[in-house]
Order: C-alpha cells, then structure tokens, then sequence
C-alpha cells in the first residue's frame, strides 16, 4: 500500500482551528458562500452546517447584508480526539450595490446552507423610454434655388 504523507498537514489543521474554530462576539470566524445572478435576482449561498435555525440572524442596514450564526462549543470535559470544525460565532458582511431591492430580500435555511434571494431594485431594470414627437403644424418647404435680395 502506498501511502502519501505531507509534512506541512498538521501544522495547516493546527494554524486553520486556532484562526477559525475560537469564533466569539469580537473575533467572529467566517463562513464560506457563493453568490450568482439569475435573470433579476441574486443569489448567495452560505455553508452553515450544524448551526441551528434559530441561531441565524441576517439583517440589513442600508446596504451592507450581515448574516451571523452561533455552533455552540462543545463541553469542556469532552475528551476531543480531533476538532476540525469551527465552533463559536460565525459573522459575514457583504455590501450590496444600490441596484438591489435591500427590502425584499428572503433568507431560506437547508441541510445546513443559507440561501438568500435578493431581487433587483425595479428602479435599476433597463427599461424603454418613449420617444415623444413634436410637431409645430405645417411648414413650408422650398425645392428650388433661392434669391437673395442684395
């Protein structure tokens, strides 16, 4: 059997649970998204399995969207063999353009992914402006040369 080892693995897990597995109120640790268009809307999707329902709070002020959620910490006389998965207060902050309706937005929670639906502002779709024609009443038109009295 061959087996692969990489000399850096361990300290990566080590560096990757002190940076993101302490998340508290001051230092919160981060959670991963994505975030597309679909016609007139956007999409963000937010990885947050494990996290409660209840735990999750998304508010917008103006046009910064911030999504926080809580795992709570495991007991502190569990006898851990491994802990790779973050725990504590999760925060993330996106900032929407002035082109999305911030006051219809819609949050949805499902196997442990986020997902908000935020719609284009009506005011940013394109739309056609009509053209509106003026006319003065009839004018005379001249075909042939024109004198110029001198």
């Amino acid at each position: 059997m061959l087996l692969r080892t990489d000399p850096f693995r361990d300290l990566d897990r080590l560096t990757q649970h002190l940076m993101q597995s302490a998340g508290t109120t001051a230092r919160p640790a981060t959670m991963p998204l994505d975030a597309w268009r679909e016609g007139d809307e956007f999409f963000v999707e937010l990885d947050l399995p494990g996290v409660e329902p209840a735990s999750i709070d998304v508010d917008v002020e103006r046009n910064v969207l911030t999504v926080r959620a809580e795992r709570p910490l495991r007991a502190q006389d569990a006898d851990l063999i491994t802990a790779e998965r973050p725990r504590g207060v999760f925060s993330r902050q996106l900032f929407l353009g002035d082109a999305l309706d911030t006051e219809r937005v819609a949050a949805r929670y499902d196997a442990g992914v986020l997902t908000l639906r935020i719609p284009v502002a009506d005011r940013a779709k394109p739309r056609k402006v009509q053209v509106e024609r003026v006319s003065t009443g009839p004018q005379e038109v001249s075909t042939g040369p024109q004198e110029i009295d001198a």
